[in-house]
């Protein structure tokens, strides 16, 4: 059975001794894995709960990375999200990005979580390899997708083991809990052992604010300015943000036993635990401190293949209980 770790956006920034500002977690039933939006509010976390690792299985070395497209996309919106996964390794980006880049954010990822697990003679750092796509436009599941179809939905797009399954619906799918509880999550189906798999949804309809947030005005809190998405697309740059904190839980936590904060059916993740913060200074309603492109005006903190720029969650460090970023 589908072992999802759900993720509900806000603003989350954790640490065992400061107060944080974190979202209302709403998580759904076992083996979900929250990163998503929700009502702000100041939150104290217990002096013991701290991120750690539990000793279990990561995704390192070659991490092979394979989609399936649920509903109609455009090209240029697939082009966002396959850009932004060659950009997580260096040697797929060519020329290599500009500093600050989001190879250099799949490097802390590595740094912080995976080099921690790996053991002498292990495979390596992780390195993503976009190795598949497969397309259902005509949505052959229906438009009104359960938690429990989402496995089925991963095994179409063909994971190999090590590796993880991406599955994206578009922005007229619906999703339980999508918008009222997750954006987005990620897990692990007994069917396809030693893989894993996310799942994140086109927000641009259903729930922009909740979703695509720093990208549209939220929902609640706050009422600043929404930014400029990186592509023109608000959807498609949510996502992205959505895809990269799913994936960071993906590989540092595949099988809720690896690295995580809490409950492991309700944890938080290196991207979970410091959602709502993107550059420094953040606080709720002020992604952070980001470069600006003077061409579009559009926000961004990690430059990417192809010229692309992006904006990324920030990654908690477990040594120093603070939000990394790169700007």
């Amino acid at each position: 059975m589908a072992s999802p770790h759900s993720c509900f956006r806000g603003w989350q920034s954790t640490s065992h001794v400061a107060v944080a500002l974190v979202s209302v977690l709403i998580l759904s039933s076992a083996r979900l894995s929250a990163g998503g939006r929700s009502l702000l509010e100041l939150y104290k976390p217990p002096a013991s709960a701290l991120l750690t690792y539990h000793n279990g299985a990561v995704l390192q070395g070659r991490i092979p990375v394979s989609i399936i497209w649920y509903g109609r996309f455009t090209p240029a919106q697939k082009a966002v999200v396959t850009d932004f996964l060659r950009s997580l390794t260096t040697a797929a980006a060519s020329p290599p990005a500009p500093s600050p880049s989001v190879s250099q954010w799949w490097s802390t990822i590595d740094q912080l979580y995976l080099s921690k697990a790996r053991g002498s003679g292990s495979g390596g750092s992780a390195r993503v390899a976009l190795v598949g796509q497969a397309t259902d436009e005509g949505c052959s599941l229906g438009k009104r997708l359960t938690l429990a179809q989402l496995p089925q939905l991963a095994a179409r797009a063909g994971p190999r083991k090590g590796g993880i399954a991406l599955v994206l619906t578009a922005q007229d799918v619906g999703v339980d809990g999508f918008c009222t509880s997750r954006c987005g999550l990620h897990g692990s189906d007994a069917r396809a052992p030693g893989t894993a798999y996310v799942w994140v949804g086109n927000s641009a309809t259903q729930c922009p604010g909740q979703c695509a947030w720093p990208f549209h005005r939220p929902l609640y809190g706050p009422q600043t300015p929404a930014l400029v998405p990186t592509s023109g697309d608000v959807g498609a740059d949510g996502m992205v943000i959505n895809v990269a904190s799913m994936v960071a839980g993906a590989v540092t936590n595949p099988f809720r036993d690896g690295f995580y904060q809490g409950d492991k059916d309700a944890p938080l993740e290196a991207a979970t635990a410091c959602t709502g913060v993107y550059g420094s200074g953040a606080y709720p309603g002020f992604a952070g401190n980001l470069a600006v492109d003077p061409a579009t005006g559009a926000s961004y903190n990690a430059n990417g293949a192809n010229g692309r720029k992006y904006l990324l969650p920030a990654l908690f460090d477990p040594a120093t209980s603070t939000c990394s970023t790169l700007v």
